[in-house]
């Protein structure tokens, strides 16, 4: 999807912007001698812009606008390095604010429903996102953020809640108190807006069967604004996002050329008004594809696909290159099990071993199954794991985002 002439407009003007504040990312720019794009073809020639660099700007180096328009900052978690921090004018958290009322609109939801949002406030862009746009659309908040199940479902059930914001491994957890207590009768749930991780089809599909609701994936990620930049529509085929506050590419991850709609690779994105932390071609290492054509809904919004993993997912097992979604997928053919999983990755007297926890009921061969499971891996990816089948419930269930891969060859 070429940038159009509206688009390039918008980004000279953020860079503008970006080399008068002499910011981090302005001076980047001036260095390689940028000041304008009059093309697509000089606009796919800006360099890209990663997290290393956003790190590299801590703590306020990214501030675009003067510091009295800031009105707020959020920060990524920095689990693996410095934090990045994202300044965010008045004007960024009313865009933001737009964009999530947009989703929530998209989702059917309307000033009626009563949201119950369980992601995280404070630093993490999530919970206050969420409300954000339910304060935009003029719905009622709930605004209890992560944690404490059994307030959730005290206030779930008193308050009649009619939507639920949360990871999906959250949703997940709450499905399955909800049924272990026999109060599904008691919840008048219909709608699920889930974001913040990858989820399989399986797992959709249990949720939403346990729950009873329709289920929305959500997309976004702190450093551009955060969660509600994109949703799936009624017709679920991908997720619509915002093309007038963003320009999306999709980049080969290894050589860092354009690729044409329809074709897989890694989401690159420009902020097109962002002023307090504009971001030019920044490599959001998810991977996914344009989605050619327009909906069946009508939206002339364009969509990307349902992101599938992301470039630094990938493990690297006896030499061979694994990502999880590859043992996702075939998960997901054995109708025995479950939809959680978890990998281990340990090195053990000098190689190294893969094991893969499932669960299933109490009604199957455990053997035999995980001796098919592991014939099936083999035939995808080249090895043979070691395959270990529990009872449903056994693997941990998570509040947040489940870890589901671990490695253990580097603790």
């Amino acid at each position: 999807m070429q940038i159009t002439e509206k688009q390039l407009e918008q980004v000279n003007d953020r860079i503008r912007a970006l080399i008068e504040s002499n910011s981090f990312y302005g001076k980047k720019l001036e260095e390689a001698g940028i000041s304008e794009v009059n093309s697509p073809e000089d606009f796919a020639k800006l360099p890209f812009s990663e997290k290393k660099d956003l790190r590299d700007a801590y703590p306020l180096g990214l501030m675009t606008a003067p510091e009295d328009e800031i009105v707020r900052i959020h920060s990524s978690s920095g689990t693996t390095g410095k934090p990045v921090i994202i300044p965010y004018t008045a004007k960024d958290v009313d865009d933001w604010g737009e964009m999530f009322k947009r989703c929530y609109e998209v989702a059917g939801i309307t000033k009626k429903d009563r949201i119950q949002i369980t992601p995280g406030y404070g630093l993490w862009t999530a919970g206050i996102g969420f409300q954000n746009g339910c304060e935009k659309l003029g719905a009622m908040a709930v605004p209890m953020g992560p944690g404490n199940t059994e307030k959730q479902l005290e206030m779930m059930q008193a308050l009649e809640t009619t939507v639920l914001c949360s990871t999906s491994s959250y949703a997940l957890l709450l499905a399955e108190e909800i049924q272990k207590r026999g109060i599904k009768d008691k919840i008048h749930l219909k709608k699920g807006v889930i974001g913040s991780e990858r989820w399989s089809d399986k797992m959709r599909e249990r949720i939403s069967n346990e729950l009873g609701i329709e289920l929305y994936d959500i997309y976004g990620l702190t450093e551009i604004y955060g969660p509600g930049i994109g949703i799936n529509c009624e017709y679920n085929t991908g997720m619509h996002y915002w093309n007038d506050y963003l320009y999306l590419e999709i980049i080969d991850p290894k050589t860092g050329e354009n690729l044409p709609d329809g074709e897989w690779g890694e989401i690159v994105i420009t902020t097109l008004v962002k002023e307090g932390a504009p971001l030019i071609r920044y490599r959001t290492h998810d991977l996914s594809r344009i989605i050619p054509g327009e909906c069946p809904c009508g939206r002339k919004f364009p969509r990307i696909d349902t992101i599938r993993g992301r470039t630094d997912d990938m493990m690297k097992i006896k030499g061979v290159n694994v990502f999880p979604s590859q043992i996702e997928e075939v998960l997901a053919e054995f109708d025995e099990i479950s939809s959680e999983y978890q990998i281990r990755i340990s090195h053990l007297d000098g190689k190294d071993t893969m094991r893969i926890y499932v669960e299933t009921n109490g009604h199957v061969d455990f053997a035999d199954l995980a001796k098919r499971i592991a014939e099936k891996v083999k035939s995808r990816i080249g090895f043979t794991p070691i395959v270990k089948v529990v009872e449903i419930g056994v693997l941990p269930r998570s509040m947040k985002k489940t870890a589901r891969v671990i490695d253990e060859r580097f603790d």
